[in-house]
């Protein structure tokens, strides 16, 4: 995911890993070009990431992933390469080596043979420079979502022991919640209309996306009541690439909705918002230990269960939430509140992208 959301490596990650004396380990360098193996779309396979600044740490690559190192460092700007590798003309080069059917993978081969313009330097930094200016705003809103996750984690953290003005138990979501697993619906039975059907394929990072591509439909709810969704309700996805990273809670907009198999439900007393900041707080970290390996990674309703949350009084909860509820409101502002600005600073960046980093090739 660092590679996947960042054209220049995030270098702040805190993960980390056992070497061995004598285990052979790839270590990250200055100037790397960082891939991402595979994903479900071509697309969205081979997503890059390059080493902007220099290491002065060991960071190793997994094996989710695979680099590039230049044989000559003098030949490029490394923020060059950030901007030139998520440009149309290179993401369509490397998205034409990916191949597979569930899934797709880079072929090495192939993106051997990727050809790049190497512009002077001089030339390459001028580029940078325009480029950068425009990137600013939204590295902006970066900053403060990274201080509201960092607020987000402080307000959610206790003591085991408790605090000094409340207990605070440690309880599982099975234990605060009334947890369900969705129906088997059969495929084949979908309808144009009807009842929506809540589905993995509709449920993103904190939000839904109720495409009409993506909709599917039941003639009717009739014996199903159990698996008709309600506000509040918080909604888990239990399968693909992003498993422990797909949830959202549900308004009353949403709705109607039938909860179908693999997609989990969290109905609860206590305040929900308190619940659902917990889940987007270490939910993923919890999974990443849980989850199936394969191709299709997934977790089970017992995983889901068995993921523990400090729960102090419920007067606590709503006065956490009332903070964190304001926190994400600002940041959420800030980009809704200026989402003309953001958005033609977006379409100006991508279109001197594609101006700035497109060359002729020369003819003999």
């Amino acid at each position: 995911m660092n590679v996947y959301s960042n054209p220049a490596l995030d270098l702040s990650v805190t993960d980390t890993v056992q070497i061995s004396e004598g285990e052979k380990q790839n270590k990250v360098q200055y100037k790397d070009i960082l891939f991402t193996g595979s994903s479900e779309t071509p697309e969205e396979s081979g997503m890059t990431s390059v080493v902007t600044k220099e290491i002065l740490e060991d960071y190793y690559l997994n094996s989710f992933c695979f680099g590039l190192r230049l044989y000559n460092l003098e030949l490029f700007n490394a923020d060059f390469l950030k901007h030139y590798f998520r440009s149309l003309e290179a993401r369509k080069a490397i998205a034409r080596t990916a191949s597979g059917v569930t899934r797709f993978n880079v072929s090495k081969a192939k993106l051997a043979n990727f050809e790049i313009p190497v512009p002077p330097i001089e030339v390459q930094s001028k580029i940078v420079e325009i480029l950068d200016n425009f990137t600013e705003l939204e590295a902006e809103l970066e900053a403060r979502r990274k201080q509201y996750e960092y607020y987000r984690n402080q307000l959610l953290t206790f003591d085991e022991a408790g605090g000094a003005r409340f207990d605070v138990k440690w309880m599982t979501l099975g234990e605060i919640c009334d947890t369900l697993s969705g129906f088997p619906f059969d495929s084949s039975k979908f309808k144009d209309e009807g009842i929506q059907l809540m589905r993995g394929a509709n449920i993103k990072r904190g939000y839904f996306d109720f495409s009409s591509e993506l909709n599917k439909y039941w003639e009717s709810s009739e014996g199903l009541e159990k698996y008709l969704l309600e506000p509040n309700d918080i909604i888990i996805s239990m399968d693909g690439s992003l498993v422990g990273k797909s949830f959202c809670y549900l308004k009353k907009e949403h709705l109607p909705l039938l909860l179908v198999q693999r997609v989990a439900r969290l109905r609860t007393k206590e305040n929900f918002k308190y619940i659902y900041y917990n889940i987007t707080n270490s939910f993923s970290d919890y999974v990443d230990k849980k989850k199936t390996a394969g191709a299709i990674p997934h977790i089970s309703m017992k995983d889901i269960n068995g993921f523990t949350i400090p729960l102090p009084p419920l007067e606590e909860q709503n006065r956490i939430v009332s903070i964190l509820d304001r926190f994400e409101a600002l940041t959420t502002d800030l980009q809704s509140g200026l989402p003309a600005e953001i958005e033609a600073r977006r379409k100006q960046y991508e279109y001197y992208r594609e101006k700035l980093l497109t060359f002729k090739r020369k003819t003999a």
